[in-house]
């Protein structure tokens, strides 16, 4: 059986960096038979200037949206930034389908192998079914009047069933709510069962009023109903913080992504640990900081995540909010506020820790024996670390 030999300056694992004297060592196929030392590996070694990885995991992206590159402005703040998608969304099938396919292409070539995409239409389906990357389809659910929670239910299980039926081999898929802004707790109550054992996500904190909405009922979504002409008189505030207010809802899921986090506060990150140990699951952090400095420009309390050591994750969101589709960029927009995170801590949120949220834990992630989780080549460090000049590439 032919193997790929492959050796760099430095080899991250999934989990620990090791020296140049180690050696992977892939079938023809890139699955994962060993890493040994150099001085055991033979001749045939293909040798690399930089870091090799495994391939990075995308654990929030909107790939239908890829169209809209560019359309909205930076920083308009969260409420007329998701009117803006609302309204002009609406593009030719044809001009989005093309979009698709070269986001998906953009995404290949900066080393990314799987996807956690959010999904509110089928228009994806065509380039997945090409089983080009592994997705974990989550169908978005939102609406936040009451009376028309059937309605939208149905909806979203009409895009899952068509969902369910690509059989590809990676393929996973749940109902994923919006965010605790935009879902009716009669719509909570129909897409719970779908959360069993599965992962989930919800957009999460991702602007400083989402909690005034639920503590005391102000807050600029308020605006953002007036200019939606949705009656919000319904609405009876919690007195608590959004997350605190739905967390539980998630009980019967296997994970929980919460994505973005921009705003989220300590107490918050202790109950998600108090409750991931009472109801035994995991949840995950994902931080999409180029999105978040896109929009709000304002970034997640990274070091009050280590401190409190949640788990973390890596997403890009959409290209309606982000310069690009690339998992090192969001690393280097870390690296550049955030000095303190080893890089081995973040290539881990790039890496395996995207692979457990995403389920794909195992085929994809790190360099164990039997997996097959792509190569990437990171080029262009500057003492060890990511720098601005860095760049990734799959070589297998």
């Amino acid at each position: 059986m032919p193997y790929h030999k492959f050796k760099a300056d430095h080899l991250f694992t999934g989990t620990e960096i090791l020296d140049h004297d180690h050696v992977l060592i892939t079938d023809e196929k890139g699955i994962v038979q060993d890493i040994i030392h150099t001085i055991d590996a033979g001749e045939d070694i293909q040798t690399f200037k930089g870091l090799l990885s495994p391939g990075f995991i995308n654990c929030h992206c909107h790939l239908e949206l890829s169209h809209m590159k560019g359309l909205i402005p930076e920083r308009t703040g969260l409420v007329d930034f998701v009117f803006n998608v609302v309204t002009q969304r609406h593009f030719p099938e044809e001009e989005i389908l093309d979009a698709i396919a070269r986001a998906e292409d953009e995404m290949i070539a900066n080393g990314i192998v799987a996807v956690g995409d959010i999904c509110n239409n089928t228009l994806t389906i065509p380039q997945k079914s090409k089983q080009r990357l592994a997705y974990y389809n989550f169908i978005e659910v939102s609406g936040w009047l009451p009376q028309i929670a059937e309605l939208r239910f149905a909806k979203s299980k009409e895009y899952y069933d068509a969902f369910s039926r690509l059989s590809t081999p990676d393929s996973r898929l749940s109902l994923a709510p919006h965010a605790p802004y935009s879902v009716s707790n009669e719509l909570w109550e129909l897409i719970a069962p779908y959360f069993k054992n599965k992962t989930t996500t919800i957009h999460n904190q991702e602007t400083d009023f989402e909690d005034a909405l639920f503590i005391n009922g102000s807050g600029d979504f308020i605006r953002m109903y007036e200019m939606m002409k949705i009656d919000n008189g319904f609405f009876k505030p919690t007195g608590k913080s959004s997350l605190r207010s739905y967390l539980q809802k998630f009980k019967a899921a296997a994970n929980v992504l919460l994505v973005h986090d921009t705003f989220i506060k300590e107490g918050d990150l202790q109950y998600i640990n108090f409750l991931s140990e009472q109801d035994r699951q995991q949840f995950f952090c994902c931080l999409c900081v180029n999105a978040n400095t896109y929009i709000e420009n304002a970034l997640p309390p990274v070091e009050m995540m280590r401190k409190q050591q949640v788990n973390i994750t890596i997403g890009t969101d959409s290209l309606a909010s982000n310069w690009g589709l690339s998992i090192l960029d969001e690393l280097k927009r870390i690296r550049q506020h955030f000095s303190s995170v080893p890089i081995s801590e973040l290539l881990q949120w790039a890496t395996i820790n995207g692979a457990k949220a995403l389920q794909l834990q195992q085929s994809l992630g790190s360099f164990e024996k039997g997996k097959r989780p792509g190569v990437v080549l990171i080029e262009g460090l500057k003492d060890g670390n990511i720098a601005e000049a860095s760049t990734a590439k799959p070589v297998l």
